[in-house]
């Protein structure tokens, strides 16, 4: 099977900054996985996310990907004086997509997000758990061959954070839709991913397979162990 998204040799140069974000960057993310990319600030895994989305283009190297992808940012990014409907609604209607359209598929993504009640409410009428969930919700309504999501966690308490992790694990595994999400977290990374790419000082360190089944718990030994070994190498001069 062919990879969705490759990246060879693959160099990002800011002129303004004059040196290098990222530098002979390699890897593929296949058809249906979930890849979370973690590092720490600056090492480069949001400038890999943005090459990914179109919104930068490599200095040197080849990157293959679709041109059908969306990407979700912290707390869904929303625009405060739409409806949640019409949030979720904003790619379709630049689609020009018939009305019959948008409305099944605006609710359906809410229903799935268990947030259809709520569709005639605005950004400011919401928790953060919940303007995170129209951003994801937004993102897949124009079902993208890749969703992007941006550290989409961050800002949210613990007990939020670990329902929206259910939530995305589970729409994953209905949809099968390929996903790419930057962390800066190994917890959160072992909990979700397929796969995990370290990315430290603008290249790829390592990449870990996670063998474990869902859903992911840390009481359990196999996912200390796993985390702990991503650790090491996260740590490590």
């Amino acid at each position: 099977m062919n990879p969705i998204i490759e990246f060879k040799d693959v160099e990002k140069v800011y002129p303004q900054e004059k040196v290098s974000a990222i530098h002979n960057v390699s890897f593929s993310v296949m058809q249906g996985e979930f890849i979370c990319l973690i590092g720490a600030s600056g090492g480069g895994k949001t400038t890999i996310l943005k090459l990914i989305a179109g919104l930068e283009e490599p200095t040197t190297g080849t990157i293959h990907k679709p041109t059908q992808v969306a990407m979700s940012f912290q707390l869904g990014a929303l625009f405060p004086w739409l409806s949640v409907f019409e949030n979720v609604a904003l790619g379709l209607r630049a689609r020009n997509t018939p009305e019959e359209v948008v409305v099944r598929t605006v609710d359906r993504q809410l229903r799935m997000l268990n947030m259809l009640a709520f569709k005639d409410k605005y950004p400011s009428d919401l928790s953060g758990g919940q303007r995170q969930r129209i951003g994801i919700a937004r993102a897949l309504a124009v079902d993208p061959a890749v969703l992007l999501l941006d550290e989409p966690f961050s800002a949210l308490d613990v007990v939020t954070t670990a329902e929206l992790h259910d939530d995305l694990v589970r729409i994953w595994r209905e949809t099968k839709q390929t996903i790419v999400m930057v962390s800066h977290l190994v917890e959160e990374a072992v909990s979700l991913a397929d796969r995990v790419i370290l990315v430290k000082a603008g290249t790829i360190a390592e990449i870990f397979k996670i063998d474990l089944a869902y859903p992911r718990r840390e009481q359990e030994a196999a996912f200390a162990h796993d985390v702990q070994k991503i650790r090491r190498e996260f740590f490590k001069k």
